[in-house]
């Protein structure tokens, strides 16, 4: 079996030190300094493995996204039912592993960091794109006559729960959420048949 460098072990620990830091701070006023004490490493080190605190953050959510699409490919391959899709879409995005406080932060401040800084808007257009194209797929299924219109709109509610958290105090509350968002799909598609 072959050997484990130590790099990609400290980058890892880098980028799950900053999505910890950024989740207490709350922004991305965090020095590389204090990312690379939770880490177990010095900043020089971090510097030498991302460069700057936006590329360590960029990482960080690089992470954030590959656990979230890694959960989206697994819900699907479960989902035995359009309906069923359209759940594990909205579950998946308020499981315990997307919906942590120190994620919630990471997210706020990644839209924030999307508005002038062109990697990270890419990034974010990517996410979008993926979310709404499997939105669309599981609502055109269901015979959803506005199907891009009602993926817009779960979108923009997903979007919304986690602001709503964000500015909230306490640990997010997964189920509530989900159950919040697919409260607005049933009242949707409902009113989409009328």
């Amino acid at each position: 079996m072959p050997k484990l460098g130590m790099e990609p072990i400290r980058r890892d620990a880098l980028i799950k030190a900053a999505i910890v830091e950024i989740g207490q701070v709350g922004s991305l006023d965090v020095t590389v300094s204090r990312i690379a004490k939770r880490a177990g490493m010095s900043s020089a080190l971090a510097h030498h493995y991302f460069g700057s605190k936006e590329q360590m953050f960029l990482a960080a959510m690089r992470h954030v996204l590959s656990v979230y699409g890694a959960e989206v490919r697994g819900a699907l391959l479960a989902a035995e039912s359009p309906r069923a899709r359209l759940r594990a879409l909205v579950l998946v995005s308020f499981s315990g592993s997307n919906f942590r406080r120190e994620v919630v932060a990471a997210w706020l401040n990644f839209y924030v960091m999307a508005q002038r800084q062109p990697d990270a808007a890419r990034l974010l257009r990517l996410y979008q794109a993926r979310l709404r194209s499997n939105l669309r797929h599981a609502l055109r299924a269901l015979g959803a006559t506005q199907a891009a219109g009602l993926a817009e709109g779960i979108a923009a509610m997903i979007d919304g729960v986690y602001l709503h958290e964000a500015l909230g105090t306490g640990e997010p509350d997964g189920k509530r959420a989900a159950q919040q968002v697919l409260g607005w799909i049933d009242a949707a598609m409902n009113g989409d048949r009328a």
